[in-house]
């Protein structure tokens, strides 16, 4: 048995024995892609353009079950923003019953407004809709300290704040009947650089990330800000990267 169990863990090192991320796209524009990557689970990508950093594509995710969708982050604009929900309204027949930005940069938030043109109610921590306000941003309208519990269907949606990182207001969403999560800029893809760190905790962001991956042991599917899904070693990755 023990040999057993060693081959077993030897095959792990060599092969990985997460379960493999499988992406099918349902839709693709040259502004925007969704992928569903489960059951109830979509991941919406999407492109801007920001000074110095060029062109650059951001994740978002879609969670969707019994006729209804919560996104999380919107595309950085409303054009885009407004594919995105004629799509999920239209083809996948969902009514988007809340957006929630992970934290207040544009390609986070920057398509609130159009959200809230169709009715779509947004939530926000607190201290993203003070960022926001303070920057000039689109504003989210309805606001939470630490954490959120909203259904969709009859299964429950979660944003929850755990610490800085990537910046002082920065969440991630979770999804726990499919063991799915979207880290937002706070968890990096595998192989990336530290990124844009001009907002950054740098002291805080490993131990932000661990208290995430001790309350989520069990996560089968972790989704970046930016990049590649993986699974719970995208948290490790992002431990490591950022230990002073």
């Amino acid at each position: 048995m023990k040999k057993i169990m060693f081959l077993i863990a030897i095959g792990c090192v060599l092969i990985g024995c997460n379960e493999k991320v499988i992406e099918n796209e349902v839709y693709k524009s040259e502004t925007l892609i969704i992928n569903q990557i489960s059951k109830h689970t979509y991941l919406h990508i999407s492109y801007m353009e920001i000074e110095p950093f060029g062109r650059f594509s951001g994740n978002g995710m879609i969670v969707v079950n019994k006729n209804e969708a919560i996104v999380f982050d919107t595309p950085g604009d409303d054009k885009t923003s407004a594919e995105l929900i004629d799509f999920i309204n239209n083809t996948l027949k969902f009514k988007i019953i809340a957006v929630i930005p992970t934290h207040y940069h544009l390609d986070n938030l920057g398509g609130l407004a159009e959200f809230h043109r169709r009715g779509i109610p947004s939530y926000a921590f607190y201290e993203t809709i003070r960022l926001a306000k303070e920057n000039d941003y689109p504003i989210p309208q309805h606001g939470f300290e630490n954490y959120l519990e909203l259904k969709v269907g009859n299964e429950t949606v979660i944003a929850k704040f755990f610490g800085e990182g990537h910046t002082i207001d920065n969440i991630i969403g979770y999804f726990p009947l499919e063991d799915i999560m979207f880290g937002g800029c706070l968890i990096k893809e595998i192989g990336s650089g530290q990124g844009n760190i001009a907002e950054a905790n740098i002291e805080m962001w490993s131990e932000t990330v661990r208290k995430i991956k001790a309350k989520y042991p069990n996560v089968q599917k972790v989704i970046p800000g930016h990049g590649k899904i993986g699974g719970i070693e995208l948290l490790d990755y992002t431990i490591n990267l950022y230990l002073s």
